[in-house]
């Protein structure tokens, strides 16, 4: 499948806790939530929410991405309940150059939980399967503002090794950002 081609089934992963699925515009209450905690955003490239109305917008995006087969974000839910109290994803990927760029973030309730770990994992375990509509994907690749600890170490945990400092690669809040970037071959993956 190419870049811009139209996917047409959201792929449900399940790990033993959680429920990978699709964010649907029933979830906005929850992306509000999320995206307008100050802790969940203190590394993020977007400003706090303030309205609904912008959780929706985020959340068309997120479908847009997975309809246009550029990348995909997931909602992260307990099994055996509806509500989101994260997402993670895909924030770009290229099945020509078979990499991808991933993203995540959780209610800060559920931290210190090994729920991101066990999210981000499972998305990297079907990505290098090649159980994703990009395609089998080669390299992976995470940035993070530097000071974001708990990031990194979810990343290293994961086998993610650092490459270096991306200087002021980043410009949100009104300032430059540092970002050190990791990445993960598949070669290197252990499940």
């Amino acid at each position: 499948m190419l870049h811009g081609e139209k996917v047409e089934k959201f792929p449900i992963l399940e790990t033993e806790r959680l429920c990978l699925s699709n964010i649907k515009l029933e979830d906005s209450s929850e992306i509000f939530e999320l995206f307008s905690d100050e802790s969940v955003i203190e590394f993020y490239d977007l400003e706090k929410f303030t309205t609904l109305g912008q959780a929706q917008e985020l959340i068309k995006l997120f479908i847009n991405r997975f309809e246009s087969n550029s990348g995909i974000r997931w909602a992260i839910r307990l099994k055996g309940t509806e509500n989101l109290i994260g997402t993670c994803g895909f924030n770009t990927w290229s099945p020509k150059m078979r990499n991808a760029v991933i993203g995540y973030e959780l209610i800060s309730s559920s931290w210190g939980k090994g729920i991101a770990t066990e999210a981000v994992n499972s998305i990297v375990s079907a990505a290098f399967q090649g159980l994703l509509p990009c395609g089998p994907i080669h390299r992976i690749q995470a940035d993070t503002v530097l000071g974001n600890i708990a990031s990194e170490a979810l990343l290293l945990k994961l086998g993610f090794s650092e490459e270096g400092i991306r200087r002021e690669a980043g410009f949100w809040k009104g300032k430059f950002h540092n970002l050190k970037c990791f990445s993960l071959l598949s070669s290197e993956f252990k499940a």
